[in-house]
C-alpha cells in the first residue's frame, strides 16, 4: 500500500480539530458512509497536508475527497492551487458540492467506490 506521509504544516493541527468538531451537514452524511473501512480502506476526516486541510483523506491510497460548499464559490484559484500543490505529491482528488452529498448520496458513493477500486488496482 502507498500510505504516503505529506508533510503538513504542525499549526493547522489545531485548527483540523475545530474543523472536526464543527462539521458541516454534508461532511457529517458523507462521513457516516465512508467511515470504519467502508471501502476496505481508511479515510480520515479534516487532514492537514502542507498548508491547507482537506476534508476526507485516505492515506492507503492517496485519495482526498472534498465537499465545495458555499465558501468555495468566490475560492477557484485558491481550491487550484492548492490541489495542483497536493497532486505533486501523488494524491488523487474528488470533489462534491454540498448539494450532490445531501441530494445524490448514491451516485456520490458510487464515484467513491470505483475511484477506491482504481486506486487499489494500482497500489496492491
Amino acid at each position: 500500500m502507498k500510505n504516503n506521509i505529506i508533510p503538513y504544516n504542525p499549526e493547522l493541527k489545531a485548527l483540523a480539530r475545530q474543523l472536526r468538531k464543527h462539521s458541516t451537514l454534508p461532511e457529517v452524511l458523507l462521513w457516516q458512509h465512508i467511515k470504519q473501512r467502508a471501502y476496505c480502506v481508511q479515510f480520515h476526516r479534516q487532514v492537514p497536508m502542507l498548508n491547507y486541510i482537506v476534508d476526507f483523506y485516505c492515506h492507503e491510497i492517496g485519495l482526498a475527497i472534498e465537499i465545495d460548499g458555499d465558501s468555495h464559490e468566490h475560492r477557484f484559484l485558491y481550491d487550484t492551487k492548492r490541489q495542483s500543490a497536493l497532486e505533486a505529491y501523488d494524491v488523487t482528488f474528488l470533489r462534491f458540492s454540498n448539494e450532490e452529498v445531501k441530494k445524490n448520496m448514491f451516485s456520490v458513493l458510487l464515484v467513491i467506490e470505483e475511484k477506491v477500486r482504481e486506486l487499489l488496482g494500482k497500489h496492491p
